[in-house]
């Protein structure tokens, strides 16, 4: 279709940037995985031994690296929790692991904010999580990193830190469901594709952030981000 196709105005393609590009990455959907570190399992008092599952953001809710994201309504207990992200170049239905790399386009540094007030008292109900999850500006991520460059990592220290003090750290080879083994399990339930991108669980330390706090996170060997938290829309 053609832009007169279109009753109003099409909207803007969510991207993300690309690390020594003018070009950026074009994002389709994003991809969540929850409870993939042990010690984060242990520090939300959940069953260690259920396996992962998934949920989802919007691409637009998307924030670059260096963005004021403004603190959401409804909240009274926005959390932090930094995450690999994995960038999708191609997809389909039942990807066996030992082909899921070949799919994957690049690496980053992402931050699945959390409205955990309003996340627990879903669970509780035994509710949807979207409004604890999928909020406006709540998918911070970094500049991605081509795998051609970098390879794939397993192993390298994950952390977050803010307004200087160190919260989250932990490493990649803690995550109790590998980048493969989560492209397996996630495309038995959905055609993934190009565009998809996955973040791929946080460490322990997570915590309440306020207007005004500055977030620094980072993977080793795939790189940074830093965003700051405003006040309120």
């Amino acid at each position: 279709m053609n832009a007169t196709s279109f009753v109003i105005p099409a909207l803007p393609q969510p991207s993300i940037a690309v690390a020594g590009e003018t070009k950026s990455f074009p994002v389709r959907r994003i991809w969540c995985v929850g409870r993939n570190y042990i010690e984060h399992i242990r520090e939300m008092g959940n069953d260690e031994r259920a396996l992962p599952f998934f949920f989802a953001k919007h691409a637009d809710m998307l924030e670059p690296d260096g963005a004021t994201i403004p603190y959401p309504p409804l909240t009274k207990d926005l959390h932090h929790e930094v995450e690999l992200v994995v960038a999708m170049k191609s997809g389909g239905l039942n990807i066996p692991a030992d082909k899921a790399l070949g799919h994957v386009y690049g690496y980053g540094v992402g931050i699945d904010l959390t409205r955990r007030d309003l996340q627990q008292a879903s669970r509780k109900k035994e509710r949807p999580w979207e409004i604890g999850k999928s909020f406006d500006h709540s998918a911070p991520c970094g500049a991605l990193q081509p795998a051609s460059k970098i390879g794939h990592p397993a192993k390298g220290r994950i952390w977050l830190s803010v307004n200087g003090t160190e919260r989250q750290k932990g490493d990649l080879t803690e995550l109790i469901w590998s980048v493969p083994e989560i492209i397996e399990k996630l495309s038995e339930q959905v055609a993934l594709g190009a565009g998809d991108i996955i973040m791929t669980g946080t460490p322990a330390g997570v915590a309440a952030l306020s207007p005004g706090d500055k977030i620094e996170c980072g993977v080793d060997g795939v790189g940074t981000l830093k965003v700051a938290i405003g006040k309120p829309a």
